[in-house]
């Protein structure tokens, strides 16, 4: 690689106006982590290049062949990065500039050209649209895997007997089929709207520059369609103030996954105490203590129950970076660290989580023995509704009745409104996956 990649920098896209006066620390304070975060965006950032180099040319502010040539460069780039045989380090100020040098080592002039219609403005907010896009594309396919599993046990398990339990108490007897069907629709719920987001966030904003447009009749909707988005951002302003408030949006999409995952995970970790011990774990997916031999501890449950802490802080952090005029300000900078942070939270949590379901065992004799007579009070009120009785003098009744006569069994087969035990519309869940 020659000296304009090897000597001293980092290297800066607005040299020409006096880096050396910069006093001493600035560069390095304003560029901060930039270069290391941007190797998450480094591919995104080359492929909103390479469709921006596409724009020119459909605009003849190049040729056909120099855009041939521009796209070798950067095909090779990008393999390059991906096997690891050209770094981002602290040579340059970003990931743009890198890109940008890059260009102009291998074509000279010719790379010169890349940047023209162009601002770090919208190169940015262009791959972090791409960047967001893809990770909550593999998200919602964790999500999917993970009620698909939810499903299947639910299924196996539809006459396994355990407590229903309100305030942490016992309440009426329930199935294990019906506790995790919550989930499951909890969880396509939230899946609905990561697609909401997803569907927002599904425009490009390549093209608005630095907030204004440029004096070129660029093509928008050309290079839109080249990098799969379904629309353009039209508006540049609106482009510039989206940044931070999508990636916001997207933090907060993920927060409700990691909401119902940290309830379930909380049901675990009650669940498989040795005072309720209905439920066992594989040791694939639990830990010893260092002190205490006789420890066995759920580590990976608490660990996702905490996960959404991590989500919900980077959420508020970009949220109280965004009491700012329009357009762009340097205070955005600080939005790309947290929600990356947040994003490779929520996938390595959602990852997880099927594997971790396929090792559960549910105790069934200990879940059936927890489903005390005292619990079908509410049955027996209704049984004598049945027969005439009005249900709050049935209610009284049943509260001081010793003699219940309607079993465990009873009242789960008895359940036959639409989402109870006898009734879950696990051929309706499936048919709202397969719309997803």
């Amino acid at each position: 690689m020659s000296e304009i990649i090897k000597n001293e920098i980092p290297k800066v896209l607005w040299h020409a106006y006096g880096t050396d006066q910069l006093a001493t620390g600035v560069m390095a304070y304003m560029a901060g982590n930039d270069v290391v975060l941007d190797r998450e965006l480094f591919v995104y950032d080359i492929k909103g290049t390479q469709a921006h180099l596409l724009g020119l040319c459909k605009i003849n502010m190049i040729s056909d062949k120099e855009l041939l040539q521009f796209n070798v460069v950067l095909d090779e780039l990008a393999r390059l990065y991906k096997n690891d045989q050209f770094h981002l380090d602290d040579r340059f100020e970003d990931g743009h500039s890198a890109i940008e040098f890059y260009l102009t080592e291998k074509l000279g002039d010719l790379g010169k050209k890349a940047h023209t219609g162009r601002s770090r403005n919208d190169q940015v907010l262009t791959c972090l649209r791409l960047y967001m896009l893809d990770q909550m594309t593999t998200v919602k396919a964790h999500a999917i895997e993970t009620i698909d599993v939810l499903l299947e046990m639910a299924e196996s398990h539809q006459q396994t007997m355990m407590p229903g339990y309100t305030h942490l108490q016992r309440a009426m007897p329930t199935t294990v089929a019906v506790w995790l069907l919550g989930f499951v629709e909890s969880l396509l719920d939230d899946v609905e709207h990561l697609n909401g987001v997803m569907k927002l966030l599904d425009a490009s904003p390549l093209g608005t520059a630095a907030g204004f447009g440029v004096p070129l009749p660029l093509a928008r909707y050309e290079t839109a369609e080249v990098m799969g988005f379904s629309r353009v951002q039209i508006n540049p302003v609106s482009a510039q103030n989206s940044r931070g408030k999508y990636e916001l949006m997207c933090l907060q999409s993920l927060s409700y996954l990691l909401l119902d995952v940290r309830r379930f995970a909380w049901d675990l970790s009650l669940f498989m105490t040795s005072e309720f011990d209905f439920i066992q774990m594989a040791c694939s997916h639990t830990t010893g203590s260092s002190i205490m031999p006789n420890k066995n501890n759920p580590d990976v449950v608490e660990l996702m129950r905490a996960s959404l802490s991590v989500v919900d802080g980077a959420a508020h952090q970009i949220q109280s970076l965004l009491s700012l005029p329009s357009g762009y300000q340097r205070d955005l900078q600080l939005s790309k660290e947290p929600l990356l942070k947040g994003i490779k939270m929520t996938q390595s949590t959602l990852a997880l989580l099927p594997d971790l379901l396929k090792v559960l065992t549910f105790k069934a004799n200990n879940m059936h023995k927890a489903v005390t007579p005292e619990m079908m009070a509410t049955d027996q009120a209704l049984h004598k509704v049945k027969q005439g009785q009005s249900f709050r003098d049935a209610y009284l009744d049943s509260k001081q009745d010793e003699d219940l006569i309607i079993s465990a069994e009873q009242s789960i087969a008895d359940r036959v409104s639409l989402g109870g035990a006898a009734n879950l519309g696990l051929g309706l869940l499936r048919e709202r996956v397969a719309s997803l």
